[in-house]
């Protein structure tokens, strides 16, 4: 086996103390990334609001710092420290993933480029391909991202070259919510905008200090009101959503206004 190693030119002879270290070394590492991430996720629920995605970052940069001291103290190990033998292995290695693991390159380059771009980060909360949700750990492979049904969808960073990656909150605790309201055509529409920009004011999940926006079209079938606000914590933003539902219908019924239907939709276009 010593002979077929030694054959490559650049690998070392290894004896036992050798690989024991190295089965050692990525022992630790495993330790250490199980550690930290326990660490910054009790932190994070531990530390002040306004800090928890401050916090909550460092779980992958802390990982791919662990990785590249894996690979710092591995490589010597392996071959011999030379200019040669290193760029030799680095082309042997680019050919060897270039043919045969192109796809999990991939996905290793796109997850590089997402932690040094900032593409999204845990706690954010993004929508790839249909799936929409909070991020909550990135690895080397794949984003997890945990749905408002509290299901875990394991994405891969390759998607980030074909696939539009929409970030509603981008580091941010709060993003803007958005509460539909379909209305029959004969009504007092500055009225409405009135009452619907008051129940959104008065919510209490809206962050403070942020502007109410109510947008009006003009349908076929009636009036389409969109209430537009921003919520103060992104976890809360269907409970957020739900208030601005719940409290806006019973402020239009109160006022006497009719709800567009859905018979009445079919008839006009017809």
């Amino acid at each position: 086996m010593n002979e077929n190693m030694n054959a490559w030119g650049i690998l070392r002879k290894l004896s036992w103390e050798d690989v024991l270290l190295i089965l050692g070394t990525l022992i630790v590492a495993r330790l250490a990334v199980a550690i930290i991430q326990w660490v910054v996720r009790h932190l994070s629920e531990k530390a002040p609001a306004r800090l928890r995605l401050f916090i909550l970052r460092l779980l992958p940069i802390s990982r791919l710092l662990i990785g590249l001291v894996v690979v710092v103290v591995i490589v010597p190990i392996l071959i011999e420290p030379k200019f040669q033998n290193i760029i030799a292995l680095i082309a042997s290695v680019g050919v060897a993933v270039a043919f045969a693991f192109k796809d999990y390159a991939s996905c290793l380059v796109a997850g590089l480029v997402t932690v040094l771009e900032n593409t999204y980060q845990p706690g954010d909360w993004i929508e790839i391909d249909g799936t929409y949700g909070e991020v909550k750990s990135i690895g080397l492979r794949a984003v997890c991202v945990v749905t408002p049904d509290d299901t875990e969808v394991s994405i891969p960073h390759s998607r980030l070259w074909s696939a539009s990656i929409f970030n509603a909150s981008s580091g941010n605790r709060s993003l803007m919510c958005v509460a539909d309201f379909y209305l029959h055509p004969e009504h007092d529409a500055s009225l409405v905008r009135r009452h619907l920009t008051e129940v959104a004011q008065t919510s209490s999940y809206r962050k403070p200090e942020t502007h109410v926006v109510v947008v009006v079209f003009e349908k076929p079938w009636g009036t389409h009101y969109r209430l537009k606000a921003y919520v103060k914590e992104s976890r809360e933003q269907f409970l957020f959503i739900t208030d601005l539902t719940v409290r806006g219908k019973e402020m239009l019924r109160s006022t006497g206004i009719r709800f567009a239907q859905a018979t009445y939709a079919e008839t006009n276009k017809a």
